[in-house]
Parts: structure tokens; C-alpha cells; sequence
């Protein structure tokens, strides 16, 4: 059985060929929060070579057995870290009921615990952004859901040269402003092209035939995947402001019936959620 490799920041303790910092290795695609695997099987599925990142060692214990062909062949290497915009050791807060929602974000697993969920509290060892790239290259598309420290990530790719061609993260719901930020980092690393995806939808997306990313397949998304991505995403390119008018009634929605609803009476909610004010969640897809 083989084990899920690790980044080692030590470049002397391992012989390899540096990657090219700058050029995008059209192959590669950064799965960073792998939690389950489902959205590594379908990079794996379309073709890809896939670097798969998450802090939880039973999940990538999993993942290891899961997909032990693919790693035996190269095309997958798994990172058990947790991914943040400094190396050293984190506390990751692992939830005892949806794993997706780990995180090492104190804020985030506070929120967690207001809505009823267990966590215990791990020390893990976190990798940069920036190190995984030195290591293993520029991702053609560089997904990114790692509750809290998306943009944070994100926004280290302002110390290397290479941009992923494409980008995606789960987006804020909370604040407006906060959203404004997130867009202006964005931009400031040269992504002008923007897509908003109801994540809640993502079950019933289609890879289209033929393909426009990778290998034409047939897959079904299970309920938390991310999804299609690059330019199989549904839906049309926005600008800034357009992608910023898109989340606008998002934010309303969550406002009235999400985390922290102002609707407090939970009938009511229901029907809100049933006549479309159904908070969900939302990714960001950008383009270079």
C-alpha cells in the first residue's frame, strides 16, 4: 500500500527536477482541501495529474486506499497538511459530524459549534501556497476550499511569479465589504473574468460533450463537490462589478435564512427557503 506523499520544504532531502516557476503545467490541477476526494476522482477522470491537500490524516488515510493505483503511477500525490500563508504548526479544529467543515480558522469553528457540530482540536503541520509550487509546479486550475483561509491562500500567489490559468474558492456571505476585497486581491493577480456557481447545484451539472477541459467523461457530482471548473463552468465570464451585483441578493438571502438568520422562526424560514430565499453557498471561478 502505498502512503500519500508529503511536501518536504527540505529540497536537499529529496532529488527532483525543479519545476518551472513561471510556465503553467497544463496538466496540473491543485486540489486543496481534498476532504472526501470526490473532486480529485473527477480531475483524475478528466485526464489530470492532481497534487490533493488536507490537514485531516484519516481522510488522506482514505484517500490513500481510495485512489492507491493513481498514486502508484504518479498521477496523484496527496499532502497531509493543513495549507496556509505560513508554514509551522496549526491547530486544526476537525468536526465530528461533516469533515468538510475542518478548519483552522478559531472564528470558523466557533461558528461550527453554534450550529451543533463536535470538534476536537489536533496539532498539524501547515504548507504554504507558495512551497507546493516550488515543489510540484504552476496548476492549470488551483481549487481552494479550505473554510477561512481561502482568500489568504489565494492571495499568496502574489509571492511567485506562475498564476494558475484557473482559480475557485468558496466566497463570503457575510460581509459586502469583505467580498469587495475579495475581488480587488483577485484582480490585483490579473483575473478579470469571474463566475459565480451555486455550489448547492452542483449535482446536477453534466460535463459537456465534447469537452472543454480535459477528457470528454460521464460523471455524477455527489452533494458537496465543487464541480465542473475552468471553462466548463455554467454560466456566461462576468466582470468585477457584474460578479459583485451577482452575489448581491446571495447576500440578502443568506441574511434572512442563513447561518445567523434574521428570519428567526424556523416555519417561516421554510417557506422562504421553498419559494427561492434558500441561503446555499457559493464558489468564485476565476480566469486569468
Amino acid at each position: 500500500m502505498s502512503n500519500p506523499e508529503v511536501v518536504n520544504t527540505d529540497d536537499s532531502a529529496r532529488e527532483h527536477v525543479a519545476p518551472d516557476p513561471v510556465a503553467v503545467d497544463p496538466s496540473l490541477i491543485f486540489d486543496l482541501g481534498m476532504h472526501l476526494g470526490q473532486d480529485t476522482a473527477f480531475y483524475l477522470h478528466k485526464g489530470f495529474r492532481v497534487v490533493a491537500v488536507d490537514a485531516d490524516p484519516d481522510l488522506c488515510a482514505a484517500a490513500t486506499q481510495r485512489f492507491a493505483a493513481e498514486i502508484d503511477t504518479g498521477r496523484l500525490t496527496i499532502v497531509n497538511r493543513a495549507v496556509s500563508d505560513r508554514a509551522g504548526s496549526l491547530t486544526l479544529y476537525r468536526n465530528l459530524q461533516y469533515p468538510e467543515w475542518n478548519t483552522v480558522v478559531a472564528k470558523w469553528a466557533e461558528r461550527n459549534r453554534r450550529l451543533g457540530t463536535g470538534i476536537i482540536e489536533q496539532e498539524v503541520e501547515a504548507v504554504t501556497l507558495p512551497s507546493l509550487i516550488g515543489e510540484h509546479g504552476v496548476p492549470y486550475y488551483l481549487k481552494v476550499d479550505i473554510e477561512g483561509m481561502d482568500l489568504r491562500v489565494v492571495g499568496s500567489l502574489e509571492a511567485i511569479t506562475g498564476r494558475p490559468t484557473h482559480v475557485s474558492f468558496e466566497s463570503t456571505k457575510v460581509s459586502f465589504a469583505d467580498l469587495r476585497i475579495e475581488f480587488e486581491t483577485l484582480s490585483a493577480l490579473g483575473y478579470a473574468a469571474f463566475k459565480v456557481v451555486a455550489q448547492q447545484l452542483v449535482p446536477t451539472q453534466h460535463p459537456p460533450r465534447p469537452a472543454r477541459e480535459g477528457r470528454t467523461v460521464d460523471f455524477d457530482f455527489d452533494f458537496g463537490s465543487s464541480g465542473l471548473f475552468g471553462d466548463e463552468v455554467p454560466g456566461p465570464w462576468l466582470s468585477v462589478e457584474e460578479a459583485l451585483e451577482a452575489y448581491r441578493p446571495i447576500f440578502l438571502r443568506y441574511s434572512l435564512t442563513g447561518d445567523d438568520p434574521f428570519v428567526r422562526s424556523r416555519l417561516l424560514r421554510a417557506v422562504l427557503n421553498r419559494v427561492g430565499f434558500r441561503a446555499g453557498w457559493y464558489d468564485t471561478h476565476e480566469r486569468a
